[in-house]
């Protein structure tokens, strides 16, 4: 019935014990059987998935304690009490300790059977509505860490929730400033692996004698210098996420020894014939086409295939010009609170400038744009774009609809109805593009 939950039997009378356990096995149920109270209370923890039938007199603690110790534990967790003849009292008291049901002996296994399913069809929604809120807490809290709702970046929270809790390593790719360390943030947090170590290293930041230390830690004496055991970086990620930024810069002599790892899960430190084992989910991270270094041998082949198991693009801000607004706003009350003063009101004009931006530098550049207008600083993009305005007649959203629908039309005018001419001179996806032709009520061109 329910193939992932258990029955948890806790009899110490061995006849009763196999009877309860053959009747629950044949209606389908997994049973599991312990004969006293401390037992059971050893294997529970407040998700634990299934529900607990007891005798109410034990060895030991009696299935009152029991009842009691669950319902501390998870006031969620059914449990049926099976008690004896006369014991009508003792019943009423469990129901009122948090008691699920009562089965008075002697009673049919159709009876017991029934009473079971019950129990376990509550607790498999029980299960179920926990489940469905920590996704929908860590979706909410993915959307204050990747924020937007251009279908792209949408796109990217749906692939982050499907794939964090698996351990499958992820390739992130994208422009310098689109967010690659904060997805790799994202992918350990929402994952069962929050609690351990996230651990970063930027491949490109430091020389390669240096790299192969960090990596991989070195025993005393390994080298000149090494006056003490060092534990490397991937070696500190066990239990955790060890994350690769600019994975494309590192040498080929030290990708080989990271493929190594990547296949076998074995750490060797510098210094040492012992290998470790690791438990570790890698995020690598890259700005540039890994399959075309690999191409010209630049980058190693089978080391791109092993971290390509999933891929998340994350796309530049150009291409995404609707969250321009969703974007200034969150970074300006980010900065606002940081340093202690008011976000600024945006104008029209401004508005239309950042919006028009390239944004090479991408989300990045427009963090630290934010930064400057609460600070007060001036910034080049907004020059002569007029100041702050105390309340524009639009919403920052509607006028940076206002304007994109204008840029669209005025392509699409220019390039005679071409969606492909149009989106290549707007710099974006002919897909992108045509998403955005039906947001904006625009007729899509007949050919293109």
């Amino acid at each position: 019935m329910h193939p992932e939950l258990t029955v948890l039997l806790v009899e110490d009378d061995l006849p009763m014990q196999l009877g309860c356990t053959q009747a629950l096995q044949l209606a389908g149920i997994a049973v599991e059987a312990v004969d006293h109270a401390e037992a059971a209370l050893a294997r529970l923890h407040a998700a634990w998935p299934g529900v607990v039938v007891t005798d109410m007199r034990l060895p030991g603690a009696d299935g009152m304690h029991l009842v009691r110790a669950c319902h501390a534990m998870t006031p969620d967790l059914p449990v049926i009490m099976i008690t004896g003849h006369g014991d009508v009292s003792l019943a009423v008291e469990a129901m009122r300790s948090g008691a699920y049901d009562f089965i008075p002996k002697p009673f049919s296994p159709e009876a017991l059977v029934e009473v079971v399913k019950r129990a376990l069809d509550k607790r498999a929604l029980t299960l179920e509505v926990a489940r469905l809120r920590r996704a929908l807490a860590l979706s909410e809290g993915l959307a204050g860490r990747l924020v937007g709702q251009a279908p792209q970046i949408e796109a990217v929270r749906r692939l982050v929730l499907d794939v964090a809790r698996s351990p499958v390593d992820v390739l992130v790719r994208g422009e310098t400033g689109t967010g690659k360390e904060v997805v790799a943030q994202a992918l350990h947090d929402c994952s069962d692996r929050r609690d351990a170590p996230f651990v970063a290293l930027n491949c490109g930041g430091l020389p390669e004698n240096l790299l192969d230390s960090e990596l991989f830690g070195h025993e005393a004496g390994a080298f000149t210098g090494a006056s003490k055991r060092r534990i490397g970086k991937i070696e500190h990620a066990h239990g955790g996420t060890l994350f690769l930024d600019e994975v494309e810069s590192m040498p080929m002599v030290m990708q080989v020894k990271l493929l190594r790892v990547l296949q076998d899960r074995m750490v060797e430190r510098l210094g040492s014939n012992e290998r470790r084992p690791v438990d570790i989910r890698v995020v690598a991270a890259t700005k540039d086409d890994l399959l075309q270094r690999a191409r010209e041998q630049r980058f190693r082949s089978d080391l791109y295939y092993r971290l390509n198991v999933v891929t998340v693009d994350l796309p530049p801000l150009r291409e995404r010009r609707e969250d321009i607004p969703l974007l200034i706003e969150h970074f300006m009350l980010l900065a606002a609170s940081r340093f202690q003063r008011p976000p600024p009101v945006l104008g029209a004009a401004q508005l239309q400038r950042l919006a028009a931006h390239d944004w090479p530098g991408n989300v990045r550049e427009l963090r630290n744009a934010a930064d400057c207008l609460v600070l007060g600083v001036r910034l080049d993009i907004l020059a002569d774009a007029g100041p702050a305005a105390p309340a524009p007649s639009l919403s920052l959203a509607e006028a940076v609809d206002q304007y994109e629908r204008q840029l669209i039309a005025e392509a699409l005018r220019r390039s005679d109805g071409h969606l492909g001419r149009a989106a290549a001179e707007l710099g974006t996806p002919k897909t992108t593009l045509a998403d955005k032709l039906r947001k904006h009520g625009l007729r899509p061109p007949a050919g293109g």
